[in-house]
């Protein structure tokens, strides 16, 4: 009597997730690699840890770092316990923005599903939130000088950025009260409107009939358990023993106690940040901090309701010219900012040579027209040779975007050296 009714609870239960019979195709592993389950896995690693780590954690500058050092030294398993949150947070970072990449690329965002792309956005936007302020907690050297780095360049941002800047940091630098703020951020605050949003997302994907898929033409059903659900299990089953066997053999970082006075020689942010840190090197903070990332966001938010597109709903780079538009665009990506961030380093220096001119437009208008430009010429190039339409010749736009923005994080986090200087 008692099987039957767990095996129905479990049912009921699965059923909020997915219907009682799915398309064959969807539940194929490379549809969507797992990314969405694989990321809510994650939050569920990092909120059971976490509320474990609440326990020795003492939220101050006097007792943050040796909370940490006690946890690590003392505690039974209390080092594998602080890596596996450690490692599941920047995993998550990591997995969530494959996710928003493949939705994108899968042509996953159109009619229904356009306001899931909103939310994916928010979601991610929440992860990079929740892993910026855990980044702090250790208060050691590292997480110090790295919020400090990441709060300097709030300041940057017009009229209201030193006012931000100083509301994020409870005063003119990071200190006890950042301490407080981040650790209620992190542990309240954001967990809370990461459940609200993954829900909603969730249901969204539920009500436009889950994942989307290539050719609808073909309706081969099967039961949702145990096709679905076995794979599911399996998945996270492997992610946890992997996740454990790597908590085990490396530990997550921990520097010597946080110091004002001592800044180390180079201070970056952190790495999921760099980018932006390495643009700043090439570009005035105004434009860095504020232009760019205002304009790719309200890019992003826009892309699904761009009219006119030849969308194929569930077709990888939506078509056989889309997947050479995208090959092509990131190679130039990868050349062309390569080149852009070793000229500005060693030959352009356009701040001396146009010294009479404002630095607004010596370092800010300038390198910005100076990439703008080519990338311009080079989708007409890709238009024209290819015959790519309208949804290619936005695929090659996001393309060259996120692999900048790559370029410049890989740069920024192994090529800098002392100083900032590259290859130093």
């Amino acid at each position: 009597m008692n099987e039957p009714a767990t095996q129905k609870a479990i049912t009921r239960f699965l059923l909020h997730l997915h219907p009682p019979r799915v398309n064959s195709q969807s539940i194929k592993y490379t549809r969507t690699f797992g990314l969405g389950g694989i990321a809510a896995l994650l939050f569920v690693l990092l909120f059971i840890t976490g509320m474990l780590l609440r326990f020795i954690y003492v939220p101050s500058e006097k007792g943050a770092y040796d909370s940490i050092s006690y946890l690590q030294s003392e505690v039974f398993f209390g080092q594998l316990l602080r890596n596996m949150h450690y490692w599941c947070g920047m995993l998550l970072v990591v997995v969530s923005f494959l996710h928003v990449i493949r939705v994108f690329y899968s042509q996953s965002i159109y009619h229904e599903r356009r306001k899931n792309w909103l939310y994916g956005l928010l979601i991610m936007f929440l992860v990079i939130m929740s892993n910026f302020t855990g980044y702090l907690l250790p208060w050691d050297q590292l997480a110090y000088w790295a919020v400090t780095i990441m709060t300097n360049m709030l300041s940057y941002i017009p009229v209201i950025g030193d006012g931000l800047a100083t509301l994020v940091r409870g005063g003119a630098e990071v200190n006890e009260g950042t301490l407080l703020r981040f650790y209620h951020f992190h542990t309240g605050l954001l967990p809370l409107l990461m459940v609200f949003t993954m829900s909603i997302h969730f249901w969204l994907v539920r009500k436009a009939k889950g994942v989307t898929i290539a050719d609808s033409s073909k309706k081969e059903m099967v039961n949702t358990n145990p096709e679905l659900v076995y794979k599911e299990i399996v998945v996270a089953l492997s992610l946890i023993l992997l996740l454990i066997a790597f908590s085990m053999l490396l530990d997550a970082p921990l520097l010597d106690k946080a110091n004002p006075l001592e800044s180390p020689n180079p201070s970056k942010a952190p790495w999921y940040f760099m980018g932006f840190q390495e643009l700043l090197l090439h570009m005035h903070p105004g434009f860095g901090i504020f232009i760019v990332p205002v304009l790719v966001t309200a890019f992003l938010i826009y892309i699904p309701y761009v009219k006119g597109l030849n969308a194929n709903v569930g077709v990888w780079f939506n078509s056989a010219v889309g997947k050479q538009v995208t090959t092509w665009s990131a190679i130039y990506a990868v050349v062309f900012t390569t080149l852009i961030i070793v000229g500005t380093e060693y030959f352009f220096k356009f701040q001396e040579w146009m010294a009479n001119l404002p630095v607004l437009i010596t370092t800010g208008l300038l390198p910005f027209i100076i990439y703008i430009l080519p990338t311009y010429g080079f989708m007409l190039l890709i238009k024209k040779k290819l015959k790519a339409g309208k949804m290619e010749v936005l695929i090659s736009l996001v393309t060259i975007l996120l692999t900048a923005y790559l370029v410049m994080t890989l740069v920024g986090s192994l090529l800098r050296g002392e100083g900032m200087h590259l290859f130093a």
